[in-house]
Formats: C-alpha cells, sequence, structure tokens
C-alpha cells in the first residue's frame, strides 16, 4: 500500500470526524515517515523518552513492562489501525514500557513537526486527541482493576475478548478464526502457561472455543 494510501487511512479511522485543510493533506505525508520494523526490534525502550508516537499500518506492536524483579507483563498487543506511544511523547517523559515488532511491523512516525502541524492547523485535533487519552486512561484503570481484583478466569475471558477483537476473522460458520499462542494469552491475561491451557480447554469444554495448532476459534456473543 502507498504510504500516503497508509497514512490516510490511519489517520480517518482514528479520527473519522475531522476535515483536513488542503495545505495539511499536502505537507502531512512529508513529515510522517513509513517505518518497517523486523520482528523482535524495539520502537523505543522502557525508561527512554520517545521522539514521536506511532500509529499501527500493518502487522502487531506488543507494548510490555518489565518489573523490578525481571518479570515481563504484556500491557498490549497493538494493531492496525491504532495508535500508541501518546502519553510518554506528549508528556515529554521516559515511557513506562517497551514496544516490540511481534512479527513484521509496519508503522507511521508522527514527530514533533507533525504534531505540531496536527494540533495548530486541523480544527477539532486536540479535542480528538484528549478524548482518546480519556479513553486510553479508563482502559488503563481497567487494566489495574483486572490485574488486582478480577480471578485469574475473568482476566482470561478479558484477554481471549481482546484477541478476538484485535486480530479475530469471521470463518464460514460463524466463529471468530483467532491466530495466538497460549503463550500470548497466559501473557495478556496474566496468568501461567499451565493456567492458560486449563482455562482454555475450561472454555472449550464449555462451547465457547475450539483449539487448533497456533490458533483458536472464538464463537461471538450472542448480539
Amino acid at each position: 500500500m502507498p504510504h500516503r494510501d497508509a497514512l490516510w487511512r490511519v489517520f480517518r479511522a482514528n479520527f473519522p470526524d475531522l476535515t483536513w485543510p488542503p495545505a495539511v493533506a499536502d505537507q502531512l505525508p512529508t513529515l510522517v515517515p513509513l517505518r518497517r520494523l523486523a520482528s523482535g526490534r524495539s520502537l523505543f525502550v522502557q525508561g527512554q523518552r520517545p521522539a514521536a508516537f506511532y500509529a499501527v499500518v500493518s502487522g502487531e506492536v506488543e507494548n510490555r513492562f518489565t518489573g523490578v524483579d525481571g518479570r515481563v507483563s504484556v500491557i498490549a498487543l497493538v494493531g492496525s489501525p491504532r495508535l500508541f506511544g501518546l502519553a510518554a511523547f506528549a508528556a515529554g517523559r521516559p515511557s513506562e514500557y517497551e514496544a516490540v515488532a511481534k512479527g513484521p511491523v509496519e508503522v507511521l512516525v508522527i514527530g514533533r513537526a507533525a504534531y505540531e502541524l496536527l494540533m495548530d492547523a486541523v480544527p477539532g485535533f486536540a479535542r480528538a486527541l484528549l478524548a482518546e487519552f480519556a479513553l486510553r486512561f479508563d482502559l488503563t484503570l481497567g487494566q489495574l482493576q483486572a490485574a488486582r481484583h478480577q480471578s485469574a478466569p475473568d482476566r482470561f475471558s478479558a484477554a481471549l475478548t481482546q484477541l478476538a477483537q484485535q486480530r479475530g476473522r469471521p470463518s464460514a460458520d460463524g466463529w471468530l478464526e483467532v491466530r495466538a499462542t497460549q503463550t500470548e494469552l497466559a501473557q495478556l491475561a496474566h496468568v501461567s502457561r499451565q493456567t492458560a491451557n486449563d482455562l482454555l480447554a475450561d472454555a472449550e469444554a464449555a462451547g465457547r472455543v475450539k483449539r487448533g495448532r497456533g490458533r483458536w476459534w472464538l464463537r461471538p456473543a450472542p448480539g
């Protein structure tokens, strides 16, 4: 996909209600480069002040936190067209997490010049970005609540739903096919791999999940 097309697909998906002035539409693609990363490469590391924030064009980025005990916790799996790295960049503070490519990844790099153009020249962009910050804050509180107060099955169910939303592809029989390993599920739910295996088996026995090699299928909740 050409760079310009990818940029506008991502920006319009994140900010669907904005009107883009012609001067901005012409200038923005020159200020927002497309960056490709190989699997396992980091965009920024924990404790680093990012020089930009990012939007995923293709692939998936794993945001993960390493505690003082060396344990790694997955905060989120970020796919297209989501933004990430917003808080640390806007505040000029070190990032609380590391962003790592899971497989080949393409991201848009939204640096200072592009950020200032968007804030100053696009009507409503600042309000839209503030709404995005508010949503992220609410999601962070939800994650904190889940980590501290929810049971392992509840956290696991939330992880199943999150992966289905991010990676799910409808199959002919009406189920959602999701390519994810038990290790990924365990990390996202903050449980051991054995617990993830046991909970996945329980979900399969209950008819909510079907398992395959490196993938599983989730029965969508009734509408």
